[in-house]
């Protein structure tokens, strides 16, 4: 039996992801802020949320599909941008990009991902959007800017809830630094986990591919404090094409972002990676949500495990829904098979979720919550 098929939900697939991959990767994929309270409450209040299932209601022909900026998008979900994904396996950036090109979906390129920006675009057939850190005085991150204008972006999302790294007390225990430095626990932890060691040996270390460390320098640990609202204005001037800005939850920044120029707020809380008493990002959404004009485009991006998750954010009042993790996860478990099946079983969940409340699209989804959130 292939690997891919020995997962039936996410976190099956976080189970096999967890034994196949070192320690000090998997705690970085998984790992969050603090004592991982807010990312585990990230979570619960997606599961506290109830449904009222409806019966009787004609629900055989039902439609996934979603506009997204001016198109129709097949799946209701796109992929966020993630840092050095191809630590999880060897091409994991160039599988999300399959995926995106095979379902018209966009995928998230991250400033720090393990390919570079334009190699993404085309593998993605144009279906990518590219994200971006500020950094130092901005003036880096502006090349960064101008490059992926030049490239064909569209879209660009600039992630605003990182002024720090957050302190995440797993990647400190196991050393994890980028690129990697070699000690005697980074050996052994290697040397228990052979098959990805192999694959990553022979697939090369993942690298920050955007940087040539001659122009612009990345460091994920730098301070990112600087960046202000003039900073927004001087990137909103820059760039021509849609901007999102990810990292929003609070009513007073989405507001002020709506009249400062933001085509659209992506309310995440960088999975909790940030900070541990950071409200859950499902709670923000809907507070945005009752208080933004409603033909405002929300996206969501936290805690999603499946598709019923999917469901629920839409129902809290999202436009459209990133997966993150999950699908590191996915790979990590049974590569580009793996991403496949994950991806298949996130679109029977969320299908069954629509016949279970009586609807059958994502637009339909308002009252289908039967209790009150606080």
């Amino acid at each position: 039996m292939p690997r891919s098929a020995q997962f039936h939900s996410s976190e099956d697939a976080r189970r096999i992801a967890k034994r196949r991959l070192p320690w000090m990767v998997f705690d970085y994929i998984d790992g969050a802020a603090g004592e991982e309270h807010g990312a585990k409450l990230n979570c619960q209040a997606i599961q506290d949320i109830r449904f009222r299932p409806r019966v009787l209601v004609d629900v055989s022909k039902r439609d996934y599909s979603v506009e997204l900026f001016g198109e129709v998008k097949g799946a209701p979900y796109g992929i966020t941008p993630m840092g050095m994904c191809n630590l999880s396996a060897p091409d994991a950036d160039l599988m999300l990009a399959g995926l995106a090109a095979k379902h018209s979906i966009p995928t998230c390129v991250s400033t720090v991902a393990s390919t570079p920006l334009e190699t993404m675009l085309e593998a993605a057939d144009g279906n990518a959007w590219f994200q971006l850190y500020f950094s130092d005085d901005g003036t880096g991150a502006l090349k960064l800017v101008e490059r992926a204008k030049h490239a064909g972006y569209d879209v660009l999302v600039l992630t605003v809830d990182v002024p720090e790294v957050g302190r995440r007390p797993r990647e400190l225990r196991y050393g994890f630094k980028m690129p990697f430095r070699i000690g005697p626990r980074q050996f052994i932890d290697f040397a228990l986990h052979p098959h990805w060691s192999l694959a990553t040996l022979f697939g090369g270390q993942p690298q920050l591919a955007n940087f040539d460390g001659k122009d612009y320098v990345f460091d994920r640990t730098e301070s990112r404090a600087a960046a202000d609202w003039s900073y927004f204005a001087r990137l909103r001037d820059a760039w021509p094409g849609k901007l999102v800005v990810k990292g929003v939850l609070d009513v007073e920044d989405a507001l002020r972002l709506q009249n400062a120029g933001a085509d659209a707020i992506q309310i995440f809380s960088h999975g909790g990676r940030q900070l541990d008493g950071a409200p859950p990002p499902i709670l923000a959404l809907k507070a945005i949500r009752d208080a933004i004009d409603p033909e405002y485009p929300l996206f969501y991006d936290t805690g999603i495990r499946s598709g019923e998750d999917v469901v629920k954010a839409y129902a809290m009042g999202a436009n459209y829904v990133f997966l993150g993790r999950i699908m590191q996860y996915a790979i990590a478990a049974g590569g580009s098979a793996g991403l496949d099946k994950l991806w298949d079983i996130l679109g029977e969940e969320a299908g069954l979720t629509l016949a279970q409340v009586g609807k059958t699209n994502f637009a339909q989804l308002n009252e289908v919550v039967a209790n009150e959130l606080e």
